[in-house]
């Protein structure tokens, strides 16, 4: 029997994992999530697990976002249908294509992402929009302001995966190394989480600005500063981790790891400030 004291503890600990469960679902990143570990897990001789474990992720995410009654999400549908047909294709072909899909899995990833991206802008159905319906009650839904919102974070989006493709296609070819650190890893990255950053802090900045438009609240509109400010602290961790396992020569270390220094502090002096009453 558990005394109350450890079923309080436990119901608080279901209630938090719950609340990160429905904050990733409630995102586009659930739906980003599986190509991100196919690119972190698909190294030579793990291909075919990596798709599966893709693949299966982006069944689990599917099957919770239905659980959950949330509309379906083009993004996760995609998903799943890309990693079903390379986990067939590597199955009927055989380990003989495993070291040059490894090489360019990633970098279809990149592309195949900016081409759903922006067919989704294209045919005027974002596809952050499914994901803001989950969280906006109906009655905005065909509002200006909330179509607006979603074309721009999809087209930020959009930008985000062409960028990953760019930086990756310079990796292969002219670098000769898919897991380059720089642009297999941190240059692509760093453009996920300012797309994550981006999508988390423009609605509710024009939300709030356009309800003190309206009249609607005198509340301070927020500050867009946190669609940049962890941009110093990642590049103090890229310095660090750099210089760890050796991918950055000393003086570059050095210097990322004192400008992310300096830039945090800069940051958190300015983040007090960050609100506009305008």
């Amino acid at each position: 029997m558990v005394s109350g004291d450890k079923g309080s503890e436990r119901v608080k600990r279901s209630f938090g994992v719950s609340k990160v469960l429905d904050a990733f679902l409630d995102s586009p990143l659930s739906g980003i999530a599986p190509w991100i570990l196919l690119s972190v897990v698909g190294s030579p001789g793990h291909y075919e697990a990596a798709i599966a474990i893709a693949f299966g992720l982006s069944l689990l995410v599917l099957w919770a976002g239905h659980r959950r009654g949330d509309s379906l999400h083009s993004l996760t549908v995609f998903g799943v249908v890309f990693f079903g047909v390379l986990l067939v294709v590597r199955v009927l072909v055989g380990a003989g294509v495993e070291t040059w899909l490894s090489t360019w899995t990633g970098e279809m990833s990149n592309i195949a992402l900016t081409v759903f991206a922006l067919t989704t802008l294209v045919l005027r159905r974002p596809f952050t929009l499914s994901y803001a319906k989950d969280m906006t009650p109906e009655e905005f839904w065909d509002t200006p302001g909330f179509r607006r919102i979603n074309f721009i974070v999809s087209a930020v989006w959009a930008a985000a995966f062409a960028f990953c493709a760019v930086v990756g296609f310079i990796g292969i070819i002219w670098l000769h190394d898919s897991d380059n650190f720089w642009t297999g890893w941190i240059l692509q990255l760093g453009a996920t989480f300012f797309a994550v950053a981006f999508t988390d802090v423009y609605p509710d900045y024009v939300g709030a600005k356009l309800d003190r438009e309206a009249g609607e609240s005198t509340e301070p509109v927020p500050s867009l500063l946190p669609i940049v400010d962890w941009i110093p602290m990642y590049v103090l961790i890229v310095g660090i981790i750099g210089w760890v396992i050796d991918e950055v020569p000393d003086w570059l270390a050095i210097t990322l790891i004192a400008a992310g220094a300096i830039g945090s502090a800069v940051v958190r002096r300015l983040a007090p400030a960050a609100v506009s009453k305008t």
